[in-house]
């Protein structure tokens, strides 16, 4: 049959005319991945990035019965009268200081842990030893720190009469502001140790065994093997978790500060999340609470950037 000059051209599968957008062939072709990341996609922009509107109440007075649009803008306001506080500066030293010695300490910790637990060769002991390290971390905060209560409570804890054994008096311990630094730090390093290990004991099964083979042939030692193959090797790990930590580091954990502190440890315990909490909260001060806020997220923002371009200068492993 011949064909009419009103019948349209057939289009070859594969000419010009047919052929799809790259962007539109990929989406396409992984319709089936885009569905099942959906829900978290929404879940993110619903509850990250959504709620980021609302950081304009930093720059505003905001009053609740008038709604967050119509209360008065007042601008840099807010930060100006939390640096004219009298205590800002104690609040960010111990905040700095206090993520700073909770880096040093926690953050080699697990590494060392997964270290010595990865020359073990009695595999029923490494197990039970794993097992073990890693239950506190499924212990709430609250605990943790109702268990620190416990052992070191000046009527009879268990810590405090061992202290007083030998001659030392901890009675005090928990209301004395130059211990609190090591309370926070200690306990952590007690419930985040097994659990942290495990990004790195899954990194050294990574490790060729033919490395060491080649070493212990050339004479190399334990200590050799660990320096040169072992660390070597887990390094973009190690670097890549130290990079995640930098952008937390002036998130100091609220709720341990907020349960271990007592009025006599204001001096090393007021940090800036436990500040914001009694501003924003307990005093109603909705805008200045979220200025302090903000100004601590934007310091941690900072510190992930500087840290990640001198990882990306001086090695080749980055975020980024």
């Amino acid at each position: 049959m011949r064909a009419t000059k009103n019948a349209k051209a057939e289009v070859l599968p594969n000419s010009p005319a047919s052929a799809k957008p790259e962007w539109l062939k990929k989406l396409t072709d992984g319709k089936y991945l885009m569905i099942l990341v959906l829900p978290a996609v929404i879940c993110l922009a619903l509850f990250y990035y959504f709620p980021m509107y609302g950081l304009i109440i930093a720059f505003k007075d905001y009053k609740p019965f008038i709604g967050l649009l119509n209360s008065e803008w007042i601008g840099f306001d807010n930060f100006v009268r939390f640096f004219n506080y009298k205590y800002c500066w104690r609040i960010i030293k111990n905040t700095f200081l206090l993520a700073t010695y909770n880096l040093l300490w926690n953050f080699p910790m697990p590494i060392i842990f997964a270290l010595i637990l990865n020359e073990t060769k009695n595999m029923r002991f490494k197990k039970t030893v794993q097992t073990v390290s890693y239950m506190p971390h499924f212990y709430s905060t609250v605990v943790v720190v109702g268990l620190l209560t416990m052992l070191l409570s000046p009527n009879g804890g268990l810590l405090t009469r061992m202290f007083a054994s030998i001659g030392i008096d901890a009675s005090n311990v928990l209301y004395d502001s130059r211990w609190f630094r090591t309370l926070y730090i200690a306990s952590g390093m007690w419930q985040s140790t097994g659990w942290s290990a495990i990004i790195y004991l899954a990194a050294l099964t990574n490790v060729d065994p033919q490395l060491y083979e080649a070493a212990t042939v050339d004479g190399a030692g334990k200590m050799r093997c660990l320096w040169n193959i072992t660390l070597p090797s887990i390094a973009p790990t190690i670097i890549t978790m130290l990079l995640l930590n930098m952008g937390s580091i002036f998130s100091v954990g609220f709720e341990k500060v907020f349960l271990l502190q007592t009025p006599s440890t204001y001096e090393t315990s007021e940090v800036i999340a436990t500040y914001t909490y009694m501003q924003g909260l307990r005093y109603t001060n909705y805008s200045y609470g979220a200025a302090v806020g903000l100004f601590n997220s934007i310091v941690c923002f900072i510190l992930v950037i500087i840290s990640n371009y001198i990882s990306k200068t001086v090695s080749e492993t980055s975020l980024w």
